[in-house]
Formats: structure tokens, C-alpha cells, sequence
């Protein structure tokens, strides 16, 4: 049976202009790159001076020109100073008339001149020669090679190739190259010498950067971890914090569904916050991101919320990231002032390499695994047990809903006993049914098909070098017709000018397009909740629609969700640019000042369709699609024509200016004390304006227009118009259904950071920030916060074991030890708050003939900053010539005045009844331990190993709000004093009943009087007990990279420890009357039937409704709040109470095999048959398996959903293929 959904298709592809586009860019950057070598070539020169000595000439060359010289400084005492003067001479024209006569010649290499001595080569020296290449076998173009001992050399050509004449005996050849570790060769009888340089990884490794500095790793006194891109991306991956899993001390990652495109949560060292965002910041180059839509905080810290519209770093290409650095105590952060109390995480691009044109491809095809019935967290009745279950409940005369759709056993039977059917029919159809098995996952979910295209180019000179690149991301979702598309191209210059300055310009831009089922259809719910016993499709291959009852009336209408997919649609279409540009002047060689500035601008839009024929939409027009819609007040009709579009808007633009100057030079001629320091400006502002719409009466597939209701017809005189058949439609047009809203944050902000440093025994640092903001009101001293810390790191190792004549005295097995310790102040300050009273200015009120006003927002003039204080105590250590590394560090930050939701009374005109006051404080307290290091290291084979442990614990002290309801403490978003962030609570059960079965619990109905007079939160918090905290509080993993001659193999298991989940609601369909089309979980087969069987199962008795013991059980005790005395009810019966109850809280710990990878380098004689410097192929997987508490029967642990699963994240392979030219 062929199933047919409506996917994208041509309008997925890349038209034509956008190919030109590009092929015109990648054109731009070749013809750039020629003509700076034409330029090279043909410069003329024109410069004059007197007695002029060999050096003094070259060094005027070099000044004014792009050449280097290699000579030997013996050739000075040869050549006699001179008067020279030339005016647009070449470089032929000047060298030769400056070495007439001097006994000296030269030779021109690319951009490298080489002098040497005139006499003829003896007749015992030899001469070498060979080809420069890097490890991918790219030819390196410039790279100087010297004979040791003297400064005789030549450098290689553009195709990396060099000769050199060298003297007999023992020589030793020198190869170096900018970027690349330097090489010492000593030649034999083989004059032949091909050498790869490898890329010089202390030069990546050994700095750090925050953005506004990049720090010597030794000096820096603050904690950070930093990675190469490189070492955590994965083939297939996507977005780069999708990499960032168990890579990172002391950051969680929690994603809470498995749907393309969905964004995590990441904490890092807990949370700082509860009213404002508690994820990290995003800092991309030196210049912070914003999210591309404003989602409030209150949904973003729900662990149940999903974000399917990404976060400020989705939209760049992973490919086009060279490492990230996570910044994390007060001194790394302090610079980035009152935005920064969450940490940082600063990404930094590729840059282009001095060099000849390097063109890479890479291309990933990926495979990610549908969800299955076979799954472990697919612990649902198949049809046969699931129409046994049904029979069960017609023999235990259970009382069905009447609107309830006739399908499965319950319908069957209906049909029988209504005599729409026989008793032989009945059976005949029961038999049919137990035999469905209808395979929902297979209908609304597919193994999904994904795959990348990245190409990017890189070179220049050392004048100007460029990386460009270009990717294609068409990642789709393994619910049927999602997917999520990325087009994304960047370009980074660098220009050195002159010797003075310097210019850095950064171009980045991405369009995106996403599609889903719409939230409210729900795909994965249906497959999880339907039952199986239930058809989709009719033995002709047509679709089987049952009757559903309507949200608006009891009309049963028909519903087929395939239907619902095909005629409805949710889209986001979304771009953002981004332009950056540094300019450095050097004013002399330790002082430098620096303008940077940068601007973005995302625009987003949301587009929900609903057709005509959707039950949606039905259930507006109170009839089918086909039918005629109900005229009058009795048709309540509300859409008569069309379906529904409802469109979303946002734009966000953000621009900041930045002007530095830096210091840094030693005070003493062997620079033994060192002073650095940054004194800045920044500006900022940050505008976001959303417009939302919803459209009725909207055909999509009649060339998207709009159904006109104005026609008329003229009967005696009298004009009808059409709308005045549909009063209930005509009412919904009266009303506002537009909304606009913009908000604007400027802030202006300086800073300072002092550095000292004494040799290399310690460095003592002092950073500082003010931030004055416009969301501050009458109390001018809260406007302005400063943001400070002092920080120090100690060299124990040159302290304890280093003599005074300079001589390590023990200690040898120590390679380094560094203590780091910081202490810092900062605040923040949450979005949405205003000194001023906001005012909804809304429509003429048709009684008075006026326009109303309702207060939206009180005034708040006495707000204050959050304040935070962070002490930190790090030690990093290297032992055994740096093949162990250990760091460590401890923390602890409290968070003051902490802003935070209070009750009001409504007489305040209050519409959500709170208001944001300073009030109560929170403390993160916490450790990470992380090792790494080389056990075996030998040519051929390399075994590296690194792991890491982090705890963080945080506790709140401040009273819960008086309007929290009990599913705020039962969901853990209540803030709860002297408890974790996101503690939740649980019925205490007691067992089962012997007599029903039903469940029993201790909920202080014998003692309900000690409940008296207490609040909502204070009578949960009693009868309740705390079930522990949803958010994991360790995490770590263990990493391993295996490397055999040409094969590379890399894992990553990630652990999670110290969460507790509830498991799936088993009675959410049962409490208010189960109906046919819902399917249950298994667990139902090992349900109470006879008294004994509490021995054996926890799982309650079905109870029916025509029981007499149901409407006893129906409600809870303390819903009749009022007669009881007691402020308000907590529970509504006992099987809400079951489903929230302590038996239904298990472990969330879990192992998961992150990723898993293995790669094949192809050897170069292969490749030397073909234009192809270098290639690779892999295999990967991710999210392979985890490994959970066995009672969660395969439930995700890494999802933090408690009522109902979403898509979990599925396992997906990889296969990848990265070519070089």
C-alpha cells in the first residue's frame, strides 16, 4: 500500500541565481588572489639613501614591498655601503644595481629573495632538493629552509619545491613555516627530501579566547575549557552545540525531543537565575549573539519546552568553526559584564593561511532511525491485547463517554447492542480487529534521510589571507514531512596594511527553512496514545475516518490524522546576516588600539496552516467540508468558508561599537616583569519587533487567496450580505486578531583588565566592567553595576622545585603545576521590566463610544541587579612530559537579590496577579576533575585518552509564591526555599487495596485539621514529599581517540547522575472515562483483578463508572476545599494521585555512547594518480545506546518530559567523505 504525504521537493533545491551567486563569490575570491600575486610581481619601487649598508637596504625593501630575504649576515662585511636611488624600479632593477660589483647574487623564489655569494659551486658540494607539503599533502609555498649553523638557505616555490646547494660533510636543514612545527633533517647519501610539516598544535592549544582577549594558556588566571572543533564534530552533526555533549567540564546539555532542528538546554555551573534566561552566552568572534526570536524565559527554562526555532548559534556551519572556549568563573566573565552570569561560550572561526589556494569539500550522508513498536520505550498493547482490554472493561460494565468514536472492542460492541450489527458480525468484526495491528511509527515516522555539502577555500599571502566558505545542511526529521534546511556562506579577510595596521573583516549569513506537524496535531502523541486495533486506511487503499467529537460543540466530525498532516502545515523561514570588521593600529610595537564593530540583523516567520479539510476546521464550520455550514445563531458556525493562517513575524537587529586600547610590554630588559593591560568602550543596542496575524477564511490550494464575504444579494429592497448568515464568524472578524510589539535595550558599557606577570611564577589579574542600562528607574544608583575581579595564578612548580641558579631541583616527573584562584562580582538584570507603569492601549469600547486602556505592567522603579558572587580554586598539572594532564577546580557563587515572582492582590490592576521584586538568594557550590593524556605514543599507533567528573549542587532560600498550584510542586517548576532548582514532589503510596485494588495513600484525611489555615504550597509541602530533582546534578565522560597508521577511531560515552524521573502517565485517558481509539501501556496486563494480587503488582484495579465506589473515588477529599476547611484542594482523585505518585519516580541516570567514529585516511600515492592532495572516508553513529534503571523501560532518560513522551533523540549513522585539492 502506497502512502502519499506531501513533501518538499523543488522548492528544497537550490535555484539557478543562487548557483550564480556563489560561482560569482568563489570567481571573486580566485581573481582576488591572482591578481595579489600579479601585484607581487610587477610592484615598482622607489626609494633613495645614503651609505646605505646591506641591511639597511633589505629592511627598506621589506618595508616597502611584500618580499622576504634570506641571507647570511657574513655577506654584511662584503658588500660596502652605498648611495642608492631608484624610482619605479622593479625588483630585478634595484637588487642588480645594489649587489654590481659586490662579489654577491641573488635569486627570486615566489615573495622570497635569497642572497648569496657569486663564486662557482665547489666540486664536492652537493645539492639537495625535494617538496614541502602539510599532512593533507598540500604543497606549502614559502617555507624557509636554512642550513643549521648559518643563515645559507632558499625557501620553496608555489608548488612547495625547493633545491639547495649545501656543503659536503655533516648538514643538518632547518624547515620552517608559520603555523607549522619546525622540522630538523640531516642529510645522508639520499638528496631527495620530501618533508610534511604538521600544524603546530601548541599554537591552538596553548592560548585561550574570550573574545576580548586571546591569553597565553600559562598566564591565565581564570577557568576555561577549550576545545578544537575538530576533536568533537562528528559527520551528520549539524549545529556545533549538538557537539558539546560530554565535552566540557562543568556544562550539562539536556535535550528534551528528538525533532529536527531542536535546540538543547545547556547550564553551565547550575543556574544564576529563576526569573531571567539561564542558558549561556553566545559569542562569535569577539561579538555576542542574540536569539533570532524572543522566547520568554519563563518557557525557556521549562524542562518541559521545546525549542524547534533555534538558538543564537544554529544558523552557523560547524564546518566553519575552529574551536570553542567555555568561560566560566567570575574573572573569565567579567569582561562581558551583567550579560555573562550564565558563563560564555565564545566560538572562533577558521582564517585563511598564508599560502597558495587550498579548496576542501566534505560531504556527510546520514541515516536516523525511526521510532518502533519493537523499541523498549514503545511498551504499548498490540491490537489483539488492547481489544482483550476492551472486553475486560465491557464485562466490568464500565460506563463509556457517548461521544466516544465507535472503533476497537468498546465499538464493536456498541454496534451489536445498538442492533447496527449481528452477533455474528460483532465476532467477525472483533477477530478482524485483534489482527490490525496497525504500525502507527511506520505511518507517521521514516528512517530518515540527511546529508551536508560544505566547500571552502582558503590562502593568500602575508599581506592578505581569506577563508571562504560555502554549506548546504538538508537535515530531515524522522516524523514524515519535518525537515530543517540551512544555506550558509562566510567569508573572513585579513589584511595586514602595513606594518601599523591591520584590518579583520567577518561576513556571515544564513537562510533557513524548517517544516513540522503542527503542535496541536501532535504526531507523535497520536502513535503513542492510539490504539492499534484502530485501521487508517480502508481495504481500497482509501483513508478511514472516524467520528471525533469537536472542541466547540458535541458534533462528531471525521478525523483521519493522515488527513490533518496532508491539509495542514507549520513553517519557519528564517535568515540571518552578520557583518564584523576590527581595525588595529599599532601605535608602537607594545601599545595598539583597536575599533570593532559589528551588525545583525534575523528575520523570522512562522506561517500555521490549517485547511479546509481538517477536523480543525471542521469543528469551526460545526460541520464536513463538503457539508453546507449552519446559517444562524443556532449553526455556530465559525469559520463558514477556508481554513485558518496564522502568521508570525520577528525581527531582530543588533549592532555594537567597541573601541580597545592594549598594553602589554616587560619593564625591565629581560622582560621579566610583564604588564598587560585592555582599557575599552563598548556600545550596544539590541531592537526586536514581532508582528502576529491569524486569517480566516484562507484557501491555500486557490492560489492563496481569501474567501470574500462581502457579496450581497437584493431581495425587495433589502441588501443581505453574505457574513449576516454566520453571526458567530461575523463576531470573530469584529474582534482584534493583530498584534505588534517591539522592545529596545541600549546599554553602554567600559571596562578595564590589568594583567602582571613576574617570569613565569605568577600573574596577577583585575578585570572590570560598568554597565549602565535603560531598564532602571528613579534610583539613579541601581542604574550603574559594577562587574569586577581579581584573579592570580601561582607556577608551583618553578616556586616549590626551581633554585636560584635557575636549576629544577626534583620534581623531574612534573612537567607543570599551576594554581589558579579568582574571586569576582556580577549582576543581571531580566528582559521585560520597566521603572514605567505600561498601559495596553486597545480598541473603542462600544458602550461608551471610547477607547480603553488596561493596565499591562505596574511601575517597578525599586528594581535592583542580581547580584552574583563567585569565588574559584583551580589546579592544573602535567606530569611525565606533559602525557597526563589533570585540572581541577572548585567554585562556589551565590546569587543575591534574586529577582523573583511575588503574589499580589488584584485590586493592584495586576493582570498576571504578580510582580518581579528582589527577594531571596541562590548558591551553586560545585567541583569538576578532568584527566587526559597519552598512554601509548609511538609512530604508527596512538592511544589518547581524556575524561572528566562535575557536580554541581544549588539550593534556593526564598518563600514559594502563595498562586503556585499544585502542578507547579508535582512538575518542579516551583521554587521551593532550602531546595534544589526543579525539585518536584509525590503522593506518598501506601499499596493497594485488598478489597478494590484501588490505590491508597497517605494524604492526611484523618488528620486533615493540623491542615487547617495553611497555604496551597505549605499543606504540599507537608502532605507531599519531595521526590528529588528533575535536572541532572553530575555529569561527566570518557573519550578515547585510537589512531593505527591510517585508521582513526574515537568514542564518546556520556553519563548524567543524581535526576529522578516520573514515569509516563498510565491513567491520563482513564480518569474521566477511557474511549475506544486509545491505546494503554502494557502495564495494564499485570493490573489488579482478585484480592491477593496486591502481593504482586502495584498496578490499581480498573475501576468503572457505574461502580458504586467510582464517585466516591472520583474526587478527592480536599476538592470540597471550602467544607473542609482548608485553603485549597491538592489532588483531584486517586488516579491523578497514582500517576504523581513516589512509585511512579525512578533513577535518570543513564550512559550513552554519545558518538562513535572511524576514519580512513587514503595514502598519497593513491591520491598522486589524482588532483587530490588529500582524502578521507568515515563511518559514524550518534546516540548508538543508553544505558538506564530498567524500570523506565526504555523511557529517555535525557528527556526531562513526566505526562506524555516526545520524540526521543534517535540513533542516526553516518557516512562521510572530506576531499582537499
Amino acid at each position: 500500500m502506497i502512502i502519499k504525504f506531501k513533501y518538499k521537493s523543488m522548492e528544497k533545491r537550490c535555484n539557478v541565481t543562487k548557483k550564480k551567486c556563489f560561482l560569482f563569490f568563489l570567481f571573486f575570491v580566485f581573481a582576488s588572489q591572482i591578481s595579489l600575486q600579479a601585484y607581487c610581481q610587477e610592484v615598482k619601487l622607489t626609494f633613495s639613501l645614503k651609505n646605505a649598508t646591506l641591511e639597511e637596504i633589505v629592511d627598506e625593501i621589506k618595508r616597502i614591498s611584500t618580499y622576504d630575504f634570506v641571507y647570511s649576515d657574513s655577506y654584511l662585511s662584503v658588500f660596502k655601503p652605498q648611495d642608492v636611488s631608484f624610482k619605479n624600479a622593479t625588483i630585478d632593477e634595484v637588487l642588480s644595481g645594489c649587489l654590481k660589483d659586490s662579489g654577491l647574487v641573488y635569486t627570486i623564489n615566489g615573495r622570497t629573495i635569497i642572497i648569496k655569494r657569486g663564486k662557482k659551486t665547489e666540486e664536492n658540494n652537493r645539492t639537495v632538493s625535494g617538496k614541502v607539503t602539510d599532512v593533507k599533502g598540500n604543497p606549502l609555498p614559502g617555507v624557509t629552509i636554512l642550513i643549521k649553523g648559518v643563515t645559507v638557505g632558499t625557501a620553496t616555490g608555489a608548488d612547495g619545491s625547493y633545491k639547495l646547494e649545501i656543503p659536503s660533510g655533516k648538514v643538518i636543514l632547518i624547515y620552517s613555516f608559520i603555523g607549522m612545527k619546525t622540522q630538523y633533517i640531516t642529510v645522508t647519501d639520499n638528496l631527495k627530501i620530501d618533508v610534511k610539516l604538521e600544524e603546530d598544535v601548541e599554537e591552538v592549544e596553548e592560548v585561550v579566547v574570550t573574545g576580548y582577549q586571546t591569553i597565553n594558556k600559562r598566564r591565565s588566571t581564570s577557568a576555561i575549557s577549550s576545545v578544537k572543533a575538530e576533536d568533537i564534530l562528528v559527520p551528520g552533526m549539524t549545529s556545533i552545540d549538538q557537539a558539546l555533549e560530554g565535552r566540557i567540564p562543568d556544562l550539562q546539555l539536556m535535550l528534551n525531543s528528538g525533532e529536527v532542528g531542536a535546540t538543547p538546554r545547556i547550564r553551565v555551573r547550575g543556574t544564576s537565575t529563576l526569573s531571567g534566561n539561564r542558558n549561556p552566552l553566545w559569542v562569535l568572534d569577539g561579538f555576542v549573539l542574540s536569539d533570532p526570536v524572543n522566547v520568554s524565559p519563563e518557557d525557556l527554562n521549562n524542562p518541559d519546552y521545546i525549542n524547534i526555532i533555534g538558538n543564537a548559534i544554529a544558523g552557523i556551519n560547524p564546518q566553519d568553526i575552529e574551536r570553542i572556549d567555555v568561560l566560566k568563573d567570575a574573572s573569565a566573565t567579567a569582561l562581558y559584564g551583567t550579560q555573562a552570569a550564565n558563563g560564555v561560550i565564545v566560538v572562533t572561526t577558521k582564517r585563511g593561511k598564508a599560502g597558495k589556494i587550498s579548496l576542501s569539500y566534505s560531504h556527510s550522508s546520514k541515516i536516523t532511525r525511526r521510532p518502533r513498536y519493537t523499541d523498549r520505550n514503545i511498551n504499548l498493547m498490540n491490537s489483539q491485547e488492547r481489544m482483550q482490554f476492551g472486553k475486560d472493561l465491557v464485562d466490568n460494565h464500565y460506563i463509556f463517554d457517548p461521544y466516544m468514536p465507535t472503533v476497537g472492542y468498546e465499538g464493536a460492541y456498541y454496534n451489536w447492542m445498538s442492533g447496527k450489527t449481528s452477533y455474528d458480525e460483532f465476532l467477525t468484526e472483533v477477530q478482524q480487529n485483534e489482527t490490525i495491528n496497525t504500525d502507527w511509527f511506520d505511518i507517521l515516522t521514516r528512517d530518515a534521510y540527511s546529508q551536508t555539502h560544505n566547500l571552502s577555500m582558503s590562502g593568500g599571502s602575508e599581506k592578505v589571507c581569506y577563508y571562504a566558505s560555502f554549506g548546504i545542511s538538508d537535515d530531515n526529521g524522522v516524523a514524515k514531512t519535518s525537515y530543517s534546511d540551512r544555506y550558509s556562506i562566510m567569508l573572513n579577510l585579513d589584511a595586514k596594511l602595513s606594518d601599523k595596521f591591520q584590518v579583520a573583516l567577518r561576513l556571515n549569513g544564513n537562510i533557513q527553512k524548517k517544516n513540522h506537524v503542527p503542535t496541536e496535531i501532535d504526531a507523535m502523541g497520536y502513535a503513542y496514545n492510539t490504539t492499534r486495533a484502530l485501521p487508517c486506511f480502508n481495504s481500497d487503499g482509501s483513508l478511514y475516518y472516524y467520528k471525533k467529537a469537536s472542541d466547540t460543540r458535541n458534533t462528531r466530525l471525521n478525523y483521519n490524522i493522515i488527513n490533518e498532516i496532508n491539509n495542514s502545515s507549520q513553517e519557519y523561514d528564517g535568515s540571518t546576516a552578520m557583518i564584523s570588521m576590527d581595525l588595529r593600529y599599532d601605535i608602537m610595537k607594545s601599545w595598539n588600539l583597536t575599533i570593532a564593530g559589528s551588525y545583525t540583523r534575523s528575520n523570522t516567520t512562522q506561517t500555521d496552516w490549517w485547511g479546509e479539510k481538517t477536523w480543525k476546521v471542521a469543528s469551526l464550520r460545526n460541520a464536513e467540508a463538503e457539508d453546507t455550514p449552519p446559517t444562524g445563531e443556532s449553526g455556530y458556525c465559525y469559520l463558514p468558508y477556508g481554513g485558518i493562517l496564522t502568521t508570525n513575524q520577528s525581527t531582530a537587529e543588533n549592532w555594537t561599537l567597541r573601541l580597545q586600547s592594549n598594553y602589554s610590554k616587560g619593564l625591565d630588559k629581560e622582560a621579566y616583569h610583564l604588564l598587560s593591560a585592555s582599557l575599552g568602550l563598548e556600545a550596544n543596542s539590541s531592537k526586536n519587533q514581532a508582528i502576529a496575524d491569524e486569517s480566516r477564511g484562507y484557501l491555500k490550494e486557490r492560489g492563496k487567496q481569501f474567501v470574500d464575504m462581502s457579496t450581497s444579494t437584493s431581495v425587495n429592497g433589502k441588501t443581505t450580505y453574505l457574513i449576516d448568515d454566520y453571526p458567530y464568524f461575523k463576531s470573530w472578524l469584529a474582534a482584534p486578531h493583530h498584534s505588534i510589539s517591539e522592545s529596545l535595550t541600549n546599554k553602554l558599557s567600559g571596562y578595564l583588565t590589568v594583567s602582571y606577570s613576574y617570569k613565569d611564577y605568577f600573574t596577577f589579574n583585575v578585570n572590570g566592567r560598568f554597565d549602565v542600562s535603560n531598564q532602571f528607574g528613579s534610583e539613579s544608583n541601581n542604574k550603574l553595576l559594577p562587574v569586577w575581579s581579581i584573579s592570580t595564578m601561582l607556577n608551583l612548580k618553578d616556586i616549590i622545585f626551581l633554585d636560584s641558579d635557575g636549576d629544577y631541583k626534583g620534581g623531574a616527573w612534573i612537567s607543570d603545576m599551576r594554581l589558579r584562584m579568582s574571586y569576582g562580582k556580577q549582576g543581571n538584570m531580566i528582559d521585560g521590566e520597566t521603572p514605567d507603569m505600561l498601559l495596553n492601549q486597545g480598541g473603542i469600547d462600544t458602550y461608551y463610544g471610547e477607547y480603553v486602556s488596561t493596565l499591562y505592567k505596574l511601575p517597578n522603579p525599586n528594581l535592583r541587579w542580581e547580584q552574583t558572587n563567585q569565588i574559584n580554586i583551580g589546579l592544573n598539572l602535567d606530569l611525565f612530559n606533559s602525557r597526563l594532564n589533570i585540572s581541577t577546580d572548585f567554585y562556589y557563587k551565590k546569587t543575591n537579590e534574586l529577582l523573583s515572582s511575588i503574589a499580589v492582590s488584584s485590586v493592584n490592576g495586576t493582570p498576571s496577579g504578580t510582580y518581579v521584586m528582589n527577594n531571596g538568594t541562590l548558591s551553586n557550590k560545585g567541583m569538576s576533575i578532568s584527566l587526559s593524556g597519552y598512554p601509548i605514543r609511538t609512530k604508527d599507533f596512538s592511544w589518547f585518552v581524556s575524561t572528566y567528573y562535575s557536580i554541581n549542587l544549588n539550593e534556593v532560600q526564598s518563600q514559594p509564591l502563595e498562586n503556585y498550584t499544585k502542578e507547579a510542586f508535582l512538575d518542579g517548576t516551583a521554587i521551593i526555599s532550602g531546595k534544589p532548582i526543579s525539585t518536584f514532589y509525590s503522593y506518598k503510596f501506601l499499596g493497594l487495596d485488598h478489597e478494590t485494588g484501588l490505590p491508597m495513600f497517605d494524604d492526611w484525611e484523618d488528620r486533615v485539621h493540623l491542615l487547617y489555615g495553611k497555604s496551597v504550597a505549605e499543606i504540599i509541602m507537608t502532605v507531599l514529599e519531595d521526590s528529588g530533582c528533575r535536572d541532572p546534578f553530575i555529569s561527566g565522560s570518557f573519550s578515547n581517540n585510537i589512531r593505527y597508521k591510517r585508521w582513526n577511531l574515537s568514542f564518546n560515552l556520556a553519563y548524567s547522575l543524581g535526576s529522578k524521573i516520573r514515569l509516563f502517565d498510565m491513567y491520563g485517558p482513564i480518569q474521566n472515562g477511557i474511549t475506544s481509539v486509545e491505546n494503554v501501556r502494557k502495564e495494564f496486563i499485570d493490573r489488579w483483578v482478585v484480592p491477593g494480587d496486591e502481593q504482586r503488582t502495584n498496578y490499581p484495579a480498573l475501576l468503572s463508572p457505574s461502580d458504586p465506589l467510582f464517585d466516591q473515588y472520583r474526587y478527592h477529599y480536599s476538592m470540597t476545599a471550602g467544607s473542609q476547611g482548608l485553603t485549597g484542594s491538592f489532588a483531584d482523585n486517586i488516579w491523578q494521585m497514582y500517576d504523581d505518585s513516589d512509585i511512579r519516580v525512578v533513577s535518570g541516570n543513564y550512559l550513552k555512547m554519545q558518538s562513535l567514529s572511524l576514519r580512513y585516511d587514503v595514502p598519497e600515492k593513491i591520491l598522486k594518480k589524482l588532483p587530490i592532495s588529500y582524502a578521507s572516508i568515515s563511518f559514524s553513529t550518534q546516540n548508538l545506546f543508553t544505558i538506564s534503571a530498567k524500570e523506565l523501560k526504555g523511557q529517555d532518560p535525557s528527556q526531562a518530559g513526566f505526562s506524555s513522551p516526545n520524540l526521543s533523540v534517535r540513533p542516526s549513522h553516518t557516512i562521510g567523505v572530506n576531499l582537499s585539492f
